[in-house]
């Protein structure tokens, strides 16, 4: 499918995911029709515990204070499981929800699927109606947007 074009509805999804809050581990359905009203970050990676991963989420989780502060909520999305995500939340120190899409459903509905790769490092903010409002997709996934740019493009939303 075709990456989905600033102001036009973001594709739906539901998904596992998990989160780890003050070490324990909570499983549960993430769903972006829920979201709608508040803004939403959609951040694709490749893979868990990878040194650009590592590196692209820890910055966004030093800036989550802020994401919050405007009413943001952070999603991270890929192809591991569960298992992997809580090892990699836990040794990374994330607090922010980690999305498994093992049927890559997602990633391709967001357009952001290469065939014998994975996936395209990408992120999405979603504005509060729903509508996708910002996007960088990476070429080769070794750049990844600073935590800065996205908080800006939240505060653009919520003025």
């Amino acid at each position: 499918m075709a990456i989905p074009d600033t102001g036009t509805a973001a594709p739906g999804f539901t998904l596992p995911g998990m989160v780890v809050r003050d070490g324990v581990r909570t499983d549960a359905e993430y769903s972006l029709a829920a979201q709608v009203g508040r803004p939403v970050v959609l951040a694709f990676y490749p893979g868990d515990a990878t040194p650009v991963c590592t590196a692209q989420l820890c910055s966004y989780q030093q800036e989550l204070d802020d994401f919050r502060d405007l009413g943001a909520v952070v999603w991270g999305i890929s192809p591991q499981g569960l298992d992997s995500h809580e090892g990699f939340a836990r040794n990374a120190s994330l607090s922010f929800p980690l999305l498994s899409d093992v049927a890559g459903d997602v990633i391709r509905a967001y357009g952001v699927h290469v065939p014998g790769l994975g996936l395209r490092r990408s992120v999405f903010v979603i504005g509060p109606d729903g509508l996708v409002r910002w996007r960088h997709v990476g070429l080769v996934g070794l750049r990844f947007p600073r935590a800065e740019v996205i908080r800006d493009q939240i505060e653009l939303l919520v003025d």
